[in-house]
Order: structure tokens, then sequence, then C-alpha cells
């Protein structure tokens, strides 16, 4: 056949010496020592090579095939899953490896988790994606708490300024700080009854309640500081003794958490394997367990939430959302006080065992964020549409008015707007698109919205919004946003965070005890606009 023909190009040789085509067969071959390989057969009868034995072959070659593992990972399984087989499972598994939080933990424990989600290592690897995706573990963050703020860099060090009346700032006073100032005083480990640094702990996530703070390390402890109490009213008689520098929970020193929220009588944490506890205000059974106001000892959230994975949660003033990862998809159960419907279940009654929020079913909308606000929630679906319900007061669930919604809503104002991130404070949210635009709606005290009437900066920059706005400042910094973050209390005035793809982080609102992370002038207790905090969080 002739090769030009056929497609295939002309091989050009030069200065080539003839030879007989015996001389060119005749030249030696190197020999190659041949590797043993995991064939169970015998030396008469070939075995087969399974794909377990090495997951790199494996990945190689649906790689040079041009197909992604992550693709094949996500393909759901018409068969139970067999690891020395599936090739979309080896892949998964991989994958999972890759994982910070999965790497330590034990076959016994990566099987225990593998049955959880469902019996599926693509089930397991979404359910860990899932987890990263919605509250940025082991990324930059930041957290605009009740009067203080923590920032985390991409590398694990935690910084906090603002109010430290109760030493909520972690530095050993309580003086209250604007600069950012990182956290690095020594801590006392009661399990390892010794002095550590916190200097050599990488923090993955952070929390920020009313005169406390707690930090989780990538090893799954958690530290505490400010009030020493887990749950009370702002101006409770409980946390009465206060703790300056971060201390380890002692509580928590046998549960590897990943997650932390605080509520105002409350706090929960979520662990790796996706458990829910939650320590105090448990003694009316609103959490699902009766426990004493004072007690500091977590106990799980059983009821339906027992044997379901959960990835994130929130908490709100007085009630609890978690996000799950069942095999059928993402749900979002409700737990707590239901006044203002904000449960999500058509009514406005408490529920003292966590319950699945039917309607997103109705909706056929898929929740990828959860968020609770003091007394409204949000989620925003796989498909980027944006629900709200609850109290309504000052617009704050964006649909133009500001009646209350006991079942999720769709917010139709962002109709053509594809959400990916969404943040929820006191009668305030907003909502973060997929190019990083930012929309807020709600109560615009303390000018924590973002929004100025007036072409020159300094219309009514108070005024209240009941439908999604773009935050039009934050346009002008030309920077992508990837999170943003609000204060979550009734009791104190409100700021925002806006964190930029490159970890630049923006401040406006509420600055009166420094928690901008900005030095205002004399009389000056706010910013308007978005200004640009001296801080590196990459």
């Amino acid at each position: 056949m002739d090769a030009t023909a056929s497609g295939t190009p002309t091989i050009q040789y030069h200065n080539i010496p003839d030879q007989p085509i015996t001389t060119i067969v005749a030249t030696p071959v190197p020999t190659y020592e041949r590797r043993q390989r995991h064939c169970f057969g015998t030396s008469s009868t070939p075995g087969e090579f399974p794909l377990a034995a090495n997951p790199s072959i494996v990945l190689h070659v649906l790689t040079a095939c041009n197909l992604d593992p992550q693709d094949l990972a996500k393909q759901p399984a018409n068969f139970a899953p067999d690891f020395d087989l599936c090739i979309s499972e080896l892949a998964a598994l991989d994958m999972c490896q890759k994982r910070a939080i999965f790497k330590p933990m034990t076959t016994e424990q990566r099987q225990e988790l593998k049955q959880k989600c469902g019996g599926s290592w693509k089930l397991v690897l979404r359910f860990l994606l899932a987890g990263e995706a919605c509250f940025r573990r082991e990324k930059s963050q930041a957290i605009a708490g009740p009067g203080h703020s923590i920032a985390v860099t991409s590398k694990g060090t935690a910084y906090s300024f603002g109010s430290n009346s109760s030493g909520q700032l972690g530095h050993g006073t309580t003086e209250e700080e604007w600069r950012p100032k990182p956290i690095r005083l020594p801590i006392f480990d009661h399990s390892l009854e010794t002095i550590v640094s916190l200097q050599g702990i990488r923090i993955i996530h952070a929390a920020a309640g009313a005169g406390r703070t707690m930090l989780i390390s990538d090893a799954g402890k958690v530290y505490h500081f400010g009030k020493d109490s887990f749950g009370e009213n702002e101006y409770g008689v409980q946390g009465s003794k206060l703790v300056s520098t971060p201390q380890l929970v002692e509580s928590l020193k046998d549960i590897f958490v990943v997650q932390a929220a605080i509520g105002n009588f409350f706090t929960a944490v979520l662990s790796r394997e996706g458990r829910v506890y939650t320590i105090s205000w448990g003694s009316d059974d609103k959490l699902g367990h009766q426990t004493e106001p004072n007690d500091v000892e977590p106990h799980p959230v059983l009821g339906a939430l027992e044997h379901v994975p959960v990835v994130q949660i929130a908490a709100g003033y007085c009630y609890l959302l978690a996000l799950a990862c069942q095999p059928n998809g993402m749900s979002v159960y409700s737990v707590g006080c239901g006044l203002g419907g904000k449960l999500g279940h058509g009514s406005r009654t408490d529920e003292k065992q966590p319950r699945l929020i039917e309607q997103f079913q109705l909706l056929n909308l898929q929740p990828k964020v959860v968020a609770a606000g003091a007394w409204h929630a949000a989620v925003v679906g796989q498909d980027g549409r944006v629900c709200t319900w609850g109290w309504g007061r000052y617009g704050c669930l964006g649909h133009g008015n500001e009646e209350c919604e006991s079942a999720p809503k769709v917010v139709e104002a962002l109709s053509n707007v594809k959400a990916v991130h969404v943040a929820t404070g006191d009668y305030t949210t907003f909502v973060v698109s997929e190019e990083g635009d930012v929309y807020s709606f709600g109560c615009g005290e303390s000018a924590s919205l973002g929004h100025n009437s007036a072409a020159d900066g300094q219309g009514n920059r108070h005024a209240n919004v009941l439908a999604p706005e773009l935050v039009s400042s934050l346009k002008q910094v030309n920077e992508r946003v990837v999170q943003i973050s609000l204060t979550n209390s009734i009791y104190w005035n409100a700021h925002t965070f806006a964190l930029t793809e490159s970890g630049k982080l923006y401040a406006f609102g509420a600055g009166d005890k420094g928690q901008l992370g900005i030095e205002l002038v004399a009389n000056q207790t706010e910013r308007g606009n978005p200004e640009l905090v001296d801080i590196d969080l990459r």
C-alpha cells in the first residue's frame, strides 16, 4: 500500500548506509528484566491482573485516552460495585485518597464511611468534594462575627481583630485590635499534657459567635477562646469565665471535627464521617436530645440523621440546618425553633428531631450550599437557583415584599443569575454568581449591604432592599468574589467581608470595634464602600 495515499506521513531517510536485511535483523536487542506482577495463576495457567493492584495504571490509561477519571467517578453505578473489577470505582478511590481528611483514616474507618455513603467509592468522593465546596475547607476564608472577625489563610494561619471584651481574639488580652493579628500564643494541650504553639498547627476552619471563637485544625482538633460556654444568650449568665488564649476542647478530642457552627443558644460540630453533634440547649429536647444548659459534652443528633452523612451544617439564632449527601442526591434537614417558618416545612411549629425539607423535591432542586441567618434561611441549588424562606422582614428573602415564607421559595429576581454561594445574617442575604458578581438584599442598617443610591456614594446607604440588587461597589474592585461573610447576630451592628479569588479581602459595614480590619477616623463608625484589608489570605 502506498503510504502517502493511506494518509500516513512519508518517512524520510538521510545518510543511512545500505546493508543486508539479515544484518539489521541480527542486531542484538537489549533485554530488560521483567518485573514480578500480581497475576493470580499457575505456571501453566495464565492468571488475571486485577485492576486494584495498581490504580496508577488505570488512571494512566484513562488520561491517555483523553478520559477524565473525575467524570467516570461521578457516573452512577447500576450494580453492586466490585473494587477489583470496576474501573470507575477504582478511579474514585484513588481520588478519595488525595483528599486531606481521607488520608489519615484507617482501612476500617474508610470502609465504614463507604457503607454510610451508600456502598460506593464514587459516593464517598461526592461526599468529600461536596464538603470541601460548601465551606471552603482548607482554603482561605473570612468570618464576620458579632463584633469581631477571623481570617484564615490557605496555608492555615489564623488572624483575628475587632472586639475583645471576652478574650475572643485569642491574643492573651481583652484589648480591642483593629489590625489583623496572627494567633500565635502558646496553648495547653491536655491530651499531650504539654504546651504547644498554635503557630505549628494548620487551621482549616473557623467559627465566631457572640464573645467566642472556635478554630479547627487539619487534625480534626477544636480550639476555643473567649466566653467559656457553648450555648448562651448574649446577655445570659453563662460564660462568666473568660479564656483569652486558645484551648483544646477536651470533650471533642475523640471526634475528628471538620466544621463548627455557633448559634445563640448552642454550638454544633460536624465530624469527618458526616455525623452532627450539638452542645448545650438541649434541656427542652429542642435538638433531639436532653441535656443541662451548661453541659459541655457533645451529643449526636440522631433521628432521621442517624445514618445519613452530612456535608455542611448552618446554625441560626435558635435552629440548625444540615445538608446531607445521600445516594439519591443532596437534601436538607432542619431542627429547632420553627417561628416564622424558618424550618421550611410549611408550618411554624418547632421540630425536636431533624426533619427532611421536602419542598426541594417538589421544586426539582438539588441543594448545593445552605445558609442559616438569624431568622431566615437560604439554599443554592446545583442548577444555580436560589431559594429562601423564614421571616421576610426588611425584604431579606428577596421576593419583593416583607412576607414570611414557611417553605423554600425560588427567588425569581435571580432567574438569570447562576449562583454558587449564599450567605445570610440578621435579616440580610448575599448571593455570589458563577462570574463572581455579588447581589444583596434585606436590612440596610450599618451600610452592610454595600449599596449607595447616589452617584457620589453619599446617598442613603442604610435603605432596606426588598429584591436582589447588584453590589456595584464590589464590581468596581475588578476582582472575582468567591466568598461573602456577614454578621449573623441580632445584638451587633453588621459588617460584611468579600473574599476574592486572588486572596484579597474587602470589608464594609460597622467598624466601631475594629472588626473591619481598617482604622477609622474620629467619630467614624462604619464604611459604606468596600475597602481593602491589609492582609494576604493566599
